[in-house]
């Protein structure tokens, strides 16, 4: 059983392969996001990364240094850093993105002429954390502090306004807490 996974019984099976956290994990989270970016628009995205927009090379640089860092540790570490290695580094940016726009930018923004902005903010975050709870398996100590990082990772889009910043700090802490592929070569 994986570090970050709750008990599995005979009526339940755990998420152990790459297939099976693309389909209950990776897929889910993509059409939330696609969802709320159909349902909304695509002008808080634009707005979001008008800080990149005005200086690419600085966010190319950045992301060329997390990716040799990645890379370091993993020979560090003795993981194998092969094709499907690299998938899964893929993988984690992928779901960096998506999960930024719909439970950081998108959601809060949608729940916030409701609620008001700092439920708008914790709801998203608590769900945020849930689905990691229910998709993943992870245990609830886990998924508590996957939705009190999402708060931090919220407040650091409202500091900054810089959605690939807050993308950039969620693969990095995402590659920190599962740096290699689920059922890889050992």
């Amino acid at each position: 059983m994986g570090r970050l996974q709750r008990d599995h019984d005979a009526d339940t099976t755990p998420v152990s392969t790459f297939v099976q956290v693309l389909s209950r994990h990776g897929l889910l989270m993509g059409v939330i996001a696609l969802s709320l970016v159909l349902v909304t628009g695509v002008s808080a995205v634009v707005l979001a990364l008008e800080p990149m927009a005005q200086r690419p090379t600085v966010y190319l640089a950045a992301l060329a240094v997390i990716l040799g860092l990645f890379f370091a540790y993993l020979k560090y570490r003795t993981f194998p850093s092969g094709l499907y290695q690299l998938l899964w580094i893929v993988y984690l940016l992928y779901i960096s993105v998506v999960e930024e726009m719909a439970f950081r930018l998108y959601l809060p923004s949608v729940l916030e002429s409701s609620l008001g902005s700092l439920a708008a903010v914790v709801l998203s975050n608590g769900l945020f954390g849930a689905i990691h709870y229910f998709t993943l398996r992870w245990k609830l100590s886990h998924c508590v502090v996957t939705a009190l990082g999402g708060i931090g990772l919220s407040r650091l889009l409202e500091s900054s306004g810089d959605l690939v910043l807050v993308i950039l700090v969620h693969f990095v802490a995402t590659f920190l807490n599962t740096p290699r592929a689920p059922d890889g070569p050992a």
